[in-house]
């Protein structure tokens, strides 16, 4: 595993967050009662180059996702994309910081940060969406961590719990109540992004099989009970009609 994500899971305290806005644990979905509608969202989250094999912040077997979550695209009308889009310099950087090197953490006004080599710059090949990515009704692309001083990494705020991305309002204004959330990775971005969608009142299903894990000292297992206690729905794509 690559080390970077082993410093990511010991030092942010992700999980953690899901108690602020626990619910009563979600029924397992049957394939009629997962099935999306035209209220429903697809939330692809950082299938990028610097998250698969080759780029800087590999998952295992990222690249894996990719055809099923081609094959589950034409069943949504809408769909959303997230992409880690830094700065150059970013906070969150370890170069940014004299003397410090990655893997390392400092404080920062909104919590302990881990300070990673660069990665995912924004406009360089790291930091583009995998191409052999097919999603047809894509219409929104959410960018996160672009701000200088903060990192991001839930589709729905940043990591200071209070900056809006406003994916709520979008989503909100388009009429959508249900969101499934794919991508990478499982315990890490895809939790996060799935309880604050939850936090934000959407009826929530993570498509297990469309995601990978970190899975690093029982992480994946603990996210799990996160979300399942926050009142995420964990499926697998066989839960949804082909269109």
């Amino acid at each position: 595993m690559h080390p970077s994500l082993q410093a990511l899971l010991t030092l942010v305290p992700a999980l953690t967050l899901a108690t602020a806005f626990a619910a009563p644990v979600a029924p397992a979905a049957s394939r009629d009662a997962a099935a999306p509608d035209s209220r429903s969202a697809l939330i692809v989250v950082d299938v990028q180059n610097c998250f698969v094999e080759g780029g800087s912040l590999p998952v295992k077997d990222g690249l894996a996702i990719v055809p099923l979550i081609n094959r589950l695209a034409p069943a949504f009308d809408n769909i959303v994309v997230t992409q880690d889009w830094h700065t150059p310099g970013h906070a969150s950087f370890a170069s940014s910081h004299a003397g410090k090197k990655p893997f390392e953490t400092t404080a920062m006004p909104y919590g302990t940060q881990v300070l990673w080599p660069d990665h995912c710059v924004q406009g360089s090949g790291d930091a583009a969406l995998v191409k052999d990515l097919k999603l047809p009704t894509a219409q929104l692309i959410i960018r996160k961590g672009f701000h200088q001083g903060v990192d991001s990494y839930s589709a729905f705020e940043e990591a200071d719990h209070r900056t809006s991305t406003g994916l709520a309002a979008y989503l909100k204004a388009r009429g959508i109540a249900t969101v499934y959330v794919v991508g990478l990775a499982t315990d890490f971005c895809v939790a996060w992004t799935a309880l604050d969608a939850r936090k934000a009142g959407f009826r929530t299903f993570v498509i297990e099989d469309a995601t990978r894990a970190i899975d690093l000292n029982g992480s994946l297992a603990a996210s799990m009970a996160a979300m399942r206690k926050a009142g995420v729905q964990v499926i697998r794509s066989s839960a949804i009609a082909a269109p």
